[in-house]
């Protein structure tokens, strides 16, 4: 999903942004078959606002509400990214990025689509942010009841587990 591709670009515990430059966000494009996008700086940095805001989003999915901010982050981003509803001929319909849009407009019409689609098949509220600060890694929540708060119990569910126990302990 591109949603969370997108979202992943950076890698808080590493310190790693995959969306340094133009030609990143360009790669990052094309790796979604976005070929025809052109970007400039600005468009870098709102990548970075929507990538962020997204993540807010998806961290509201484990009960932590969006700040307002992000909410009108995501409002203005989204206004500027424009769908139009498409009919298909067996009595379908899907969300699709309207013409004309380009640059971050457009990229960020693809993204709702996908949001849209996910909310339509009900996946949506299983795209999280895991709980812990310094990881927030966006996972697709696979656990039956659709509760878990880590993107992997092994190395994040662990350690909050552990530090727990070990504030308990003291």
């Amino acid at each position: 999903m591109i949603l969370q591709d997108l979202v992943n670009t950076i890698d808080i515990e590493e310190d790693r942004d995959a969306l340094r430059t133009v030609g990143d966000l360009a790669g990052f494009c094309s790796g979604h078959g976005l070929d025809d996008l052109v970007f400039d700086e600005a468009d870098v940095d709102g990548a970075r606002r929507l990538r962020e805001a997204l993540r807010e989003v998806c961290q509201a999915h484990t009960g932590i509400d969006v700040p307002s901010a992000t909410q009108a982050a995501l409002d203005e981003l989204l206004a500027a990214a424009p769908l139009r509803l498409v009919i298909g001929a067996d009595g379908s319909a899907r969300p699709e990025p309207a013409p004309g849009p380009a640059g971050l407009p457009a990229l960020t019409a693809r993204i709702a689509t996908g949001i849209l689609t996910a909310v339509a098949d009900g996946t949506w509220p299983r795209l999280k942010a895991c709980n812990a600060h310094e990881c927030r890694w966006v996972y697709y929540d696979r656990s039956p009841a659709g509760r878990s708060r880590w993107c992997t119990m092994s190395i994040c569910g662990s350690r909050a587990k552990m530090r727990n126990y070990r504030n308990r302990s003291r």
